[in-house]
């Protein structure tokens, strides 16, 4: 049986509140810059699926990272979309008919895959097997293989299909929301497992 939006996030917000409360120098060291980070193609999504997610998510009290919300001019690209993926616990590939087409998506979705974060794929508008990585001569051969294997791994992840002409946009929130406070209080779950692994030893 699945659980309420309202129900899961107790839950989360509970197993947050469950370690001791950290002081202001442990906050400003460790805690990670978000808990989502949605990675989408801007010109298909940032208005829409991408947009209305970051704002569900902020208005649950969530920490998600878009970077058109999240970074300011002066910012170094790559390093604060790396730091951002590095810190989070959820990532959410929006996939869109353009989305294969950025180099900043893919890569963005490879260092998702190499840091073995939890990963939520969203089909919006396109299927798993429309989405290909064409070989435009401009990208180096290593990173077109780093690109492709991470596409393949989200692909055979099992995600969420929206079809954005329908409209359900209420029932696209809840659902994709629900998964993502699950896949959360797992990472939560697992993390505690293994600290009090570690504490034992």
């Amino acid at each position: 049986m699945q659980r309420s939006i309202s129900s899961t996030k107790n839950v989360y917000s509970n197993l947050l509140h469950y370690q001791k409360p950290p002081t202001a120098a442990m906050i400003t060291r460790q805690q990670p810059p978000c808990d989502v980070f949605i990675n989408h193609r801007g010109i298909d999504t940032k208005k829409n699926v991408a947009g209305l997610l970051y704002n569900h998510l902020t208005r649950l009290r969530l920490r998600p990272f878009l970077d058109s919300k999240n970074m300011k001019p002066g910012d170094k690209l790559f390093n604060k979309i790396d730091t951002a993926i590095s810190g989070c616990k959820v990532g959410v590939a929006v996939f869109s008919p353009r989305y294969c087409q950025s180099y900043f998506c893919l890569h963005e979705l490879a260092r998702i895959m190499e840091a073995k974060k939890k990963v939520i794929p969203v089909f919006c508008d396109v299927k798993p097997s429309e989405l290909m990585i064409k070989d435009n001569g401009r990208c180096p051969k290593h990173e077109l293989d780093r690109f492709q294997s991470a596409l393949e791994e989200a692909k055979y992840t099992v995600g969420i299909t929206f079809d954005s002409s329908d409209g359900d946009w209420p029932g696209f929130l809840t659902t994709t929301t629900e998964a993502i406070l699950e896949n959360l209080i797992e990472v939560e779950e697992e993390e505690q497992h293994q600290k009090l692994i570690c504490e034992v030893n």
